[in-house]
């Protein structure tokens, strides 16, 4: 029996008062400590990000999961869960937001919700900045707001000087008997960049593994991580079941992944989905490539194209070779900025950057959000990947908006109802085989999404053949 095999999880949820609080300090500095000793970590990340998962796995050395119980059955997150623990020896889940906010007054799908859905105890992060006896009362609030949530730990952020944290953390321990299990010192730079509503993702980020190995060291430095393993609570896993075997004749379709500094938004139960249904994944730098290499179908995830525009619009040969592509009618799935990249144009300032031309929008981009949140779509016209009526759950978050469109929204394919969308409460712009939208869509919470488009990967290359 392998080493690997021999593990026995175990687990908690990292969570905050609030957004901000440095929650993602403490989880990826916690994930790159405990890989640096040498332990098999398993991150998760709670909710609809792509910004946070990425920084969590590259601290754990393992992709790092999302769970949201609001896109995913109930049924579809606890075995994802114990799929992608199992081997593993830590588990460190970062929460959202704050410890008890949901999607209303009541918490629906909170971080709390989840923590006692898994079973894990909360390791709960707060902000100690300008207050102290007053954290105390915070925290006992929250631990007694829900009996069911179990508080293992707090670690103090952000404290000044020692007098400081002594002060905090007698009170915190005296009034609520909760271990006080690490004072992150308060610093005058950002571990992370920020931007947006967020940090900056890692592929834009050229210090990304110096500032990991920071972050390690200072939960090395500063954290309890005996105590903290200590307070984690085992986990049930399961073996995974991998790929099922292709029917007969069949042989892997080739859908690519357009993934660089542009495009770096795909959950990896996306990808994976993609390899179970039995699509090979073909990775392309839409910066670099001189041509689209030849493919079955493509996937095009999001991003913040607009901080690579110049380099896009200047690929010429690339857009070209994308746009016959998509005439010649390959399968391609579209969703933000691969919606954005499709389009005539973007418009930054006062330059105007050319992009592939499929659909004939010019999008621009605004200083304050777009569209924010959770997404609910109904299928009603003809597209290339759901049938009419099915129900598509997603989320969407942008900063861009659509300038110029001759369209009508007749013509979108998915009717909102919740969100913004692309235009008039519709979204799905369609040409051929080509699906781009707005909404983002979690393959474990829509799955139908990957055997449709490797179904049209599929039908494509026969067409070829």
């Amino acid at each position: 029996m392998s080493a690997e095999k021999e593990c026995s999880a175990k687990g908690l949820v990292v969570a905050g008062l609030g957004g901000g609080s440095g929650k993602s300090v403490i989880a990826v500095g916690l994930a790159a400590a405990f890989a640096g000793q040498g332990r098999l970590v398993a991150p998760f990340k709670k909710g609809p990000d792509y910004i946070d998962a990425g920084w969590l796995a590259l601290a754990g050395g393992y992709p790092c999961y999302n769970l949201d119980p609001y896109l995913m059955s109930p049924e579809a997150l606890d075995r994802s869960f114990r799929r992608h623990v199992h081997g593993r020896e830590l588990v460190i889940i970062e929460g959202n937001r704050g410890l008890y906010d949901g999607v209303d007054a009541a918490g629906t799908f909170s971080t709390a919700e989840l923590a006692k859905t898994l079973g894990l105890p909360v390791l709960l992060v707060v902000d100690c900045t300008k207050t102290t006896r007053t954290m105390a009362a915070l925290v006992l609030g929250c631990q007694r707001f829900d009996p069911e949530v179990r508080i293992g730990g707090v670690i103090l952020n952000r404290v000044g000087t020692s007098r400081h944290e002594s002060i905090v953390r007698q009170a915190v321990e005296h009034y609520t008997g909760i271990p006080v299990l690490g004072a992150m010192p308060r610093s005058k730079e950002d571990a992370f960049p920020q931007r947006h509503l967020g940090i900056t993702p890692c592929p834009e980020h050229a210090g990304a593994e110096a500032a990991v190995q920071a972050l390690a060291e200072k939960a090395a430095r500063h954290l309890d991580l005996a105590g903290i393993e200590k307070m984690m609570v085992p986990c049930a896993g399961e073996p995974d079941a991998g790929r099922p075997e292709l029917r007969g004749t069949e042989a892997p379709v080739r859908i690519g992944i357009l993934k660089d500094a542009a495009f770096q938004f795909y959950y990896a139960e996306n990808l994976e989905a993609l390899v179970r249904c039995g699509a090979e994944l073909v990775e392309i730098n839409a910066l670099t490539a001189p041509e689209l290499p030849g493919l079955d179908g493509l996937y095009i995830g999001g991003g913040f194209p607009e901080t690579s525009a110049g380099a896009l619009s200047a690929n010429l040969s690339f857009r070209n070779s994308l746009k016959k592509a998509a005439e010649d009618g390959l399968p391609i799935y579209a969703e933000c900025g691969g919606l954005i990249y499709l389009g005539e144009s973007m418009v930054l300032g006062d330059e105007v950057f050319p992009l592939v031309g499929i659909f004939p929008v010019r999008f621009g981009l605004r200083k304050k959000p777009q569209a924010h949140g959770y997404t609910v779509l109904k299928a009603e016209g003809e597209n290339p990947y759901y049938p009419q009526g099915t129900e598509i759950k997603g989320h969407e978050f942008r900063y861009s908006r659509v300038e110029e469109w001759g369209g009508e929204a007749a013509q979108l394919t998915l009717r909102m109802e919740r969100g913004v969308g692309f235009a008039d409460g519709r979204d799905g712009l369609v040409f051929k085989n080509v699906l781009a939208l707005y909404t983002h869509i979690h393959a474990l919470g829509t799955p139908s999404w990957a055997p449709a488009l490797v179904a049209r990967a599929r039908e494509y290359h026969a067409a070829l053949a």
